[in-house]
């Protein structure tokens, strides 16, 4: 598959719901005066219910032996489904906002705390149209090139922006440029992340992709098209909204859907699920 396969219109282009200027302004309070961010918040950030898989229509991936956060790069699962994520954030889309809400489309954001400068409310609305905010770090820099300490700064001090602002602290990383170590995970845990999501394939939205071209997909098995279970990486870019229009399209000429990736892992995992049984029958 690749960026000239024709596209099934899938999504209008009406605009509907909330235009910037609408979104609900984030104060930046401080101190103990008044009511808490997550009380504040807590009518609009509900999370929207998206349906969780049959039992035994998927495989929860397996805790890491080490202790440590499992890193998840694949959905095990015979469900035709496939899982959007979208990194960093230096865009700021209002029509892409509401296409998410008009069609109702789980997505989950990795973001990268510096992205949310004055534009906290562009966030707020993407979270209230059903996207949670998990942890791109502060800076995205190549995790493999910093110390422990460094590391652990840029997870645990976006971790600490992203729960201030939007009422709930991450608790799934995403490494950028998927660059980890040991010490990342080290680090990771210490911060409160319970797995790190990588992802399957990549749709170069906005860019160009080694040997796919401009908006050009990519299977990181080096396959063609989708495979269920599939973790698909996007980014924050301008033209969003008709990239994302683009990738819809090709997730239905497939006969795939998109579903949330957050009910295909276990609460153990930063999940929805429930996590498997121990040996005494109860949750582990």
């Amino acid at each position: 598959m690749r960026a000239k396969m024709p596209v099934i219109a899938t999504v209008g282009a009406v605009v509907l719901g909330v235009a910037a200027g609408g979104w609900p302004a984030l104060a930046a309070q401080t101190g103990d005066s008044g009511p808490s961010a997550e009380a504040r918040f807590g009518a609009v950030l509900a999370d929207r219910q998206w349906p969780a898989p049959a039992p035994g229509s998927w495989t929860p991936p397996e805790p890491a032996k080490d202790g440590l956060p499992p890193v998840v790069s694949q959905i095990k699962t015979q469900d035709r489904v496939v899982f959007l994520t979208i990194d960093d954030g230096y865009t700021y889309d209002a029509e892409f906002v509401n296409l998410v809400r008009r069609e109702k489309v789980p997505i989950l954001t990795f973001l990268t705390s510096r992205y949310i400068r004055g534009e906290g409310q562009y966030f707020l609305a993407m979270r209230n149209a059903g996207s949670p905010m998990e942890n791109h770090t502060i800076s995205h820099p190549d995790m493999k090139s910093l110390g422990p300490e460094a590391q652990k700064k840029e997870i645990c001090e976006s971790s600490d922006k992203i729960g201030a602002q939007y009422g709930r602290r991450p608790e799934i990383f995403r490494p950028p440029f998927g660059s980890f170590n040991e010490a990342t995970r080290r680090a990771g845990k210490e911060c409160g992340i319970k797995s790190f999501l990588l992802w399957s394939a990549e749709y170069y939205n906005g860019t160009s992709g080694p040997g796919v071209g401009f908006n050009g997909f990519a299977r990181g098995d080096g396959g063609k098209g989708f495979k269920p279970g599939d973790i698909i990486l996007m980014h924050y870019r301008t033209g969003l909204a008709g990239q994302f229009k683009t990738m819809l399209g090709w997730i239905k000429q497939q006969g795939f859907r998109p579903a949330a990736v957050q009910n295909y892992l276990p609460r153990s995992f930063g999940g929805n699920a429930p996590d498997a049984p121990g040996p005494a029958g109860t949750p582990e």
